[in-house]
């Protein structure tokens, strides 16, 4: 068989960023047929393929590739859908360049084979073509109770409906989704995407119940006891937000991240005819360097924002992924390195109007094995603002914890599991995602999700 010996995957063809800059449209247009097939072609299909060991679900990289090059899409598809429930969104969240990208053998001599790229060309090929529901599972009558609607929520219902389990899933807001809706802007991920996903979850038979804060509403031990669910899965997430707790942060113009992610992403508050309020600022500071600070900024100059990231380290040691960072560079957002806020200043009617930051130098390597940020003693600079967004993490809400007997938690709030299986201190009771690990990657929640599902299943049978 003759391969494609380029040494460069295909670029993957976008909107030019002065033009994207200023719409919520998805930045990424994906590859043609023509292109996937060329991609595909560059796959040396491995007998012992690395790429695999890199998937925090274990799809089978080379096998569903040798369906594209045999133009069968659809087997494509429904071997990526046997590890994983949520293709379209992987294919364009999952930061591969750092999983199975990063193992991939073609990458010694060159780029990888851009497996990402395929799985979205596969999936968006899939909801084009096929109008044909999933089989629904025959029920083994048992009853399990999901948590939380986010990638790893939805990992869980999706396997464990499979396998012919009764699942509900719970959700606190009033759309599914979880982070996939609140928290990743519709320029990355449109929400049609994910509504799909959940409709197909939904055709196995999976049940979703909006408006349900699991801790207020109804508790676990109800749900155990009184609704008759034989096992739980939190997936409840990490929504509360960490601040600085400098001078000024309650100033009106300061959000959370997750805040202002949440009224533009769920509220659609970009829009001229959205009920959701928020600020069209003039100029804004992103304190933070993750994805979310790199989603809240292209989200600003979107609303017509001078937009600058303020962050303590250097480029170097941005943790957000590679192409989330140059496509906010391409957008005109400006990168304030080696700074760290001291304080928000504001005017008489408590509007923020500028933010101080101390400079920065980086000495010796910490925990994360990144240089630590030292301040330069009397060097400051004040950066004029009307807007500050605070992207710093999240932690877990604690409110299943505070409300749930004999579950053990971290002292930050995570909940403690078992690492083999998801189970948690309480009998029957499992977790996993960001309610476990603090904020981390959708694709780390859905490994998380599918490894509580099996050990769900061998507890109950």
């Amino acid at each position: 068989m003759a391969y494609n010996k380029s040494l460069e995957k295909n670029p993957m063809p976008s909107q030019e960023a002065d033009v994207r800059n200023k719409n919520f449209n998805e930045v990424a247009l994906g590859y043609t047929e023509e292109v996937a097939l060329d991609e595909a072609d560059r796959c040396l299909g491995c007998k012992k393929p690395t790429c695999v060991e890199g998937c925090p679900v274990n799809i089978n990289i080379p096998e569903f590739i040798s369906h594209i090059k045999e133009k069968d899409y659809e087997g494509a598809y429904q071997e990526i859908s046997k590890d994983s429930s949520l293709p379209a969104v992987c294919g364009r969240v999952c930061p591969q360049e750092t999983q199975c990208e990063q193992l991939c053998v073609r990458g010694k001599k060159g780029d990888p084979v851009g497996i990402g790229r395929l799985e979205r060309f596969v999936a968006d090929w899939h909801n084009e073509n096929v109008s044909e529901k999933p089989a629904k599972p025959k029920t083994n009558g048992k009853k399990v109770a999901i948590i939380g609607s986010g990638p790893a929520g939805l990992t869980c219902a999706g396997d464990l409906a499979r396998k012919g389990y009764e699942v509900t899933v719970f959700e606190a807001l009033h759309l599914a989704g979880g982070v996939l809706v609140y928290g990743i802007p519709e320029f990355r991920l449109p929400k049609a995407i994910v509504q799909k996903e959940i409709d197909t979850l939904k055709d196995l038979g999976v049940k979703v119940e909006t408006d349900v804060v699991v801790g207020r509403t109804i508790t676990i031990d109800e749900l155990m006891k009184e609704k008759g669910f034989s096992a739980i899965f939190i997936g409840s997430g990490a929504g509360l937000p960490k601040f600085m707790r400098i001078p000024g942060e309650n100033f009106k113009g300061v959000y959370s991240a997750n805040e202002f992610l949440t009224r533009i992403n769920l509220m659609k508050a970009y829009k001229d005819d959205s009920s959701t309020p928020i600020m069209h600022p003039k100029r804004v500071a992103v304190v933070g360097g993750g994805n979310v600070a790199m989603d809240a900024a292209r989200c600003s100059k979107r609303l017509g924002a001078d937009v600058t990231i303020v962050y303590r380290r250097t480029d170097a040691e941005l943790p957000a992924r590679r192409e989330e960072i140059e496509h906010a560079k391409e957008e005109g957002i400006d990168f304030h390195m080696l700074t760290s806020p001291i304080e928000i200043k504001g005017d008489d009617n408590f509007m923020v109007n500028s933010i101080v930051c101390q400079k920065m130098e980086l000495g010796e390597p910490d925990d994360s094995g990144r240089r630590r940020p030292v301040p330069i003693e009397g060097k400051t600079e004040t950066l004029d603002v009307d807007c500050v967004i605070m992207a710093l993490g999240t932690n877990p809400n604690p409110l299943i914890k505070d409300t749930t007997d004999g579950l053990d938690v971290q002292k930050w709030g995570g909940i403690i599991v078992a690492e083999e299986t998801g189970a948690t201190s309480r009998e029957g009771v499992y977790a996993g995602g960001d309610a476990v690990t603090g904020a981390a990657t959708v694709i780390l929640a859905m490994g998380a999700g599918k490894t509580a599902a099996q050990a769900i299943d061998e507890y109950l049978k």
